[in-house]
């Protein structure tokens, strides 16, 4: 039982970690969907979108309990996971940032009421949390079943720990993403660090997917193994060292019009 506990425990201790650092992008989202309205409406409209939030997600988490052990949705859910975390690993390896997002956000809000602002938002949320869910979705599939019993179609210890990490995104998007946003302007590297932890969490949902049993390419234990849980730990671990302790930016020497270049 101990065991257990413990391995609940430091899951969810991953997904809040996870949640902070991409509610700092959602934090900075909902600022310039709202940066329009009065100063004494902004404020109300953030909160009144996240309300909005809690109770989209709480309807997308209760809606995936139903159907996450299906091993179909399991596959598609790996592929999106794999797919996010690596078009970003390489995007911020390879690529450049779109530096007019913010400002074409901001662009599409103004004009828009109160109302209007606050549904926005409280979408933005969703298209964001939908990220977090399907990780959540993953890391908790993985876990031994707990002594509660089942809850919409899923494990109630499971979907208890989905229902927490989604539930800890919000409370940070409130409390701590202004606190995670200059952590990242300190450490750009964690980032990528948190998709890249996004798509090792995709490869832990396709081990689940390919040990089904109508599958059948893994051993059906295999997802729960001492082996593999030390291996998926261990790896995501080091992801997380290595994005810690990753150089912050840089710059180049002056390129002869006074400017200088970030990396």
């Amino acid at each position: 039982m101990e065991s257990i506990l413990l391995e609940y425990g430091w899951t969810l201790l991953i997904l809040i970690g996870l949640e902070g650092l991409l509610s700092a992008d959602n934090a900075l989202v909902m600022a310039v969907i709202a940066k329009h309205l009065p100063v004494d409406q902004k404020k109300k409209a953030i909160n009144y979108g996240i309300i909005m939030a809690f109770f989209f997600r709480f309807g997308a988490l209760f809606a995936i309990s139903f159907i996450a052990n299906v091993w179909q949705v399991q596959a598609i859910g790996a592929a999106y996971l794999l797919y996010l975390g690596l078009k970003h690993v390489i995007k911020a390896r390879f690529g450049k940032k779109n530096e007019k997002v913010e400002e074409d956000i901001e662009e599409e809000s103004k004009g828009k009421g109160f109302w209007p602002t606050v549904g926005k938002i409280a979408l933005a949320d969703l298209a964001f949390a939908i990220d977090s869910i399907l990780a959540a979705v993953a890391l908790a599939l993985g876990l031994p079943d707990s002594p509660i019993g089942e809850f919409g179609g899923m494990d109630g210890g499971k979907f208890a720990v989905i229902v927490l990490g989604g539930i800890a995104g919000l409370i940070l998007i409130k409390y701590a993403a202004t606190w995670f946003v200059q952590l990242l302007e300190k450490r750009p590297a964690l980032e990528t660090t948190a998709y890249a932890i996004v798509a090792w969490v995709g490869v832990k949902l396709a081990v689940l997917t390919l040990a089904h049993d109508e599958i059948g390419v893994l051993a059906h234990d295999f997802p729960h193994s001492t082996v593999w849980t030390l291996t998926f730990y261990g790896i995501l671990v080091a992801i997380a060292l290595l994005g810690w302790f990753a150089p912050g930016k840089e710059t180049t020497k002056d390129d002869g019009d006074g400017k200088t270049d970030e990396k």
